[in-house]
Order: C-alpha cells, then structure tokens, then sequence
C-alpha cells in the first residue's frame, strides 16, 4: 500500500534498538535455526519451534554489547515511509493503532514496535531472526528484526512489496488484539490442524486483513488519510506473505514432509482465506475460535 505524502507520523510507536549481542552464529544464520527445529520436530513427533529463541541464544555464545533505544526522528511523514522501510514500519504502527482504537472497546496500545538488528531481549526471552517477528504478551511489544524482510522475500519466496511488509507488523499487531479479547490465554502447547494455536494465528491473519480493508480511512490528527486506496497487486502482495509463512510451505522448504498434525501457523491457504476474511468481512468475521474443524 502506499501512504499520502502528506500524512503525519507519530514516530513515538517504534524504536530501533542498537547494539547487538555478538558471537559464533550456525551456518546458515538464524534461518538455518527455523528450518532445523522445524525438521526436528518432525523427526521427534513434537513442536520444537518455541524452542529457537533459546537454541539461539546457546549458540550465539560471544558477548553482549550494550544496547540503546531510539526514536525514528527522520520518520516524519508518509513521503518517509513509502521510501523507507523502518519509516514505513512506524507509519504502519500509527495506523494500526487509530484502526483498532476505534474497533475494540478495552483498547491499549501495545508497547512500541521494537526494530532491531542481530539479537535482542524481550520479555518472553532472547529475540533473534531465528524466532522470525513475534508478539510477546510478557510485555506487548511487538518485535522485529528488521532483516526479516529479505528472508520472507528470498529464503520464503514472498513478494517484496510493501504490503508485505506491512501484514507482517498487522499481523502481529493482531496478536496483540487476540490478547485484549481473551483468545490468546485459550490456546494451549498442541499441535494440528484445528488447535488453538492454529486458530490464534488465523485470527492475527484475519484481523490483520480487517486493517487493510479500513486503512484508506484511517486518518491521523489533521484529517489526513494514511494510505492510499489499496490496490489489486498489493493485495497479492499479502496474499504472496500469507503463503509464504503457513506451516505446509515451511516444512516443503525445510524438506520434509507436510504432516497437519504438526501445525501450529495453518496452511498457505488457510492463512490467505483467513485474511481474505478479514479484509472483505471485517473484524467481527474473525471468530477462528468459533468455527468448527471443517470451516476453519
């Protein structure tokens, strides 16, 4: 999606965080990390997945360098974030947070959306490109590492465009709703294709395809719009992210062999449909907790 020029950035919603930990790295770098748990867990017959920010941790031995956090001052406009990704990251986060405002009557923000480069820490333990961007509830923030990108669009084979992008932050902004409503706390530590973990992430989908939908009529203080009417290619632009992150296309990559019962994301299509869902029904639509097994 591209945002109006003249649009006005609330850059208090992102910080970047600098300074990293450093040290010995696996082969293949955090990547490397994702798709060996996720052959692990085959082999073992459980989800070994939640796992990463810990086995990252281990082997990133080496030593940690003081980090420090900072404001996006240069992201000051939507001219900032259609040209740059951390400013389009802010933007993003600006609009998130006036659309669910409005849509869910407990609303608080989440704290701000944490960049950062290499390895960091959270309230939920080590955070690293391993892990892939996450919401933790310890805390409500939302983090990012923002190297992640170029692995959804080079290792996943995802679109590059910017609404690619932007589903990534919607969705876990989505988690963050999930967690004001009470179906985060539902899910459990299961596995397959109707567990609740399945169905919290097909709701984060959801909702993240119900911002879409309204982000042309998000406006910031002035009355400006946020974002410019969406088009068709930046909807299979998001719909390329959709697939590129269900749990059928991550174990084909990782080369094993697609097994539901190990699902803890959803299938490419599932997740596509759930944010189809969202974007043409709106939030109330995204009562994956709802649906039998067979409509999930």
């Amino acid at each position: 999606m591209t945002f109006n020029d003249n649009v006005r950035i609330d850059n208090s919603k992102v910080r970047k965080r600098r300074g990293a930990r450093t040290g010995g790295m696996v082969a293949g770098g955090g990547i490397g990390i994702a798709l060996l748990l996720a052959l692990g867990s085959q082999l073992l017959g459980f989800d070994l997945t939640p796992f990463a920010p810990a086995v990252q941790q281990a082997v990133g031995g080496g030593t940690t360098s003081e980090q420090s956090e900072v404001v996006l001052d240069a992201c000051k406009s939507g001219a900032d974030a259609n040209t740059d990704d951390e400013c389009r990251m802010n933007a993003t986060a600006d609009s998130l947070d006036r659309f669910w405002a409005g849509e869910v009557g407990n609303y608080r923000s989440p704290g701000p959306v944490i960049l950062f480069d290499g390895q960091t820490q959270s309230g939920c333990g080590a955070a690293s490109a391993a892990t892939g961007p996450f919401y933790c509830p310890a805390d409500e923030t939302i983090y990012i590492d923002v190297a992640f990108f170029d692995t959804l669009s080079g290792e996943y084979g995802a679109s590059d465009g910017s609404l690619a992008q932007m589903y990534v932050l919607a969705h876990e902004w989505g988690h963050h709703i999930s967690n004001l409503i009470g179906s985060l706390q539902s899910t459990g530590r299961e596995t397959g294709p109707a567990s609740g973990s399945v169905r919290l992430e097909l709701q984060a989908d959801c909702f993240a395809g119900a911002w879409v939908q309204a982000a042309s009529t998000t406006t910031d203080d002035q009355g400006v719009t946020f974002l410019k009417p969406v088009t068709q290619q930046q909807i299979d632009d998001a719909m390329s992210a959709a697939a590129a992150v269900g749990d059928d296309h991550i174990m084909e990559s990782a080369g094993v062999d697609v097994n539901p019962e190990r699902f803890t994301h959803g299938s490419s299509e599932q997740r596509q449909r759930w944010f189809m869902t969202g974007y043409e029904e709106g939030p109330t639509a995204c009562g994956t907790f709802d649906v039998s097994a067979a409509d999930l």
